[in-house]
């Protein structure tokens, strides 16, 4: 069963945003549940929790959106669409390596810490966009398609605006250097905070506790 929320979320994102639904922690039939009601874009944090639902329907586009360890790529690249945590060169350097051994060009989304005050959260510094990105799109087998960021960890609405429309002006600068054809995703808000991304910009948001918590 799925609760009201779904739609409240699916309402909110509109013609506007793709929902990506996060099934961290979450059993193959509650999944499932989403995939009935024709969600395909589902999201993990965890390489080994991804691994043990690959046996899904093929047409599930699976999302990696957690912290990527190099020695977990090699495992979870035949069955990713998207990475969306892309926070080093070395990383994009063995997502290289690892598409290259099996033929395949994967999407990323550049991962940038905009929350200063948030120190335990991953992420390349914003600073160093522009070498950063640069640094990525020159690998062969690496699609980058745009950029993720997590909104701070507070109750204060007024911050975590100040955090999105800050990872917005980075968005529209890339596009402003690559096109909009090129850096098309900006995905940013959460089960707490989807609805504030949404209102600055995101057009891709990350729920997934406030869909799987009951009526």
């Amino acid at each position: 069963m799925i609760p009201s929320h779904y739609e409240k979320v699916k309402k909110a994102c509109g013609d506007q945003a793709k929902l990506c639904v996060v099934t961290k922690k979450r059993s193959k039939e509650e999944m499932m549940s989403y995939y009935d009601a024709g969600e395909r874009i589902f999201g993990e944090n965890h390489a080994q929790e991804l691994l043990s639902k690959i046996d899904l329907p093929s047409d599930i586009q699976w999302q990696f959106i957690g912290h990527l360890q190099r020695n977990k790529v090699k495992a979870i690249i035949p069955y990713v669409s998207c990475i969306q945590s892309l926070d080093s060169v070395e990383l994009a350097k063995e997502i290289d390596k690892q598409c290259a051994r099996i033929g395949k060009t994967v999407d990323v989304l550049c991962e940038f810490h905009m929350a200063d005050e948030d120190e335990n959260k991953s992420g390349h510094d914003p600073a160093d966009a522009d070498d950063f990105v640069k640094a990525c799109m020159s690998f062969t087998h690496l699609n980058v398609c745009g950029i993720m960021a997590m909104g701070p960890h507070t109750d204060d609405t007024k911050r975590i605006r100040d955090v999105f429309m800050k990872t917005h002006a980075l968005y529209e600068h890339l596009q402003s250097i690559y096109g909009a054809e090129k850096i098309h995703t900006l995905s940013m808000g959460m089960s707490s905070d989807y609805e504030i991304a949404l209102a600055c910009g995101s057009n891709m948001v990350r729920v997934g506790t406030y869909l799987f918590k009951e009526d």
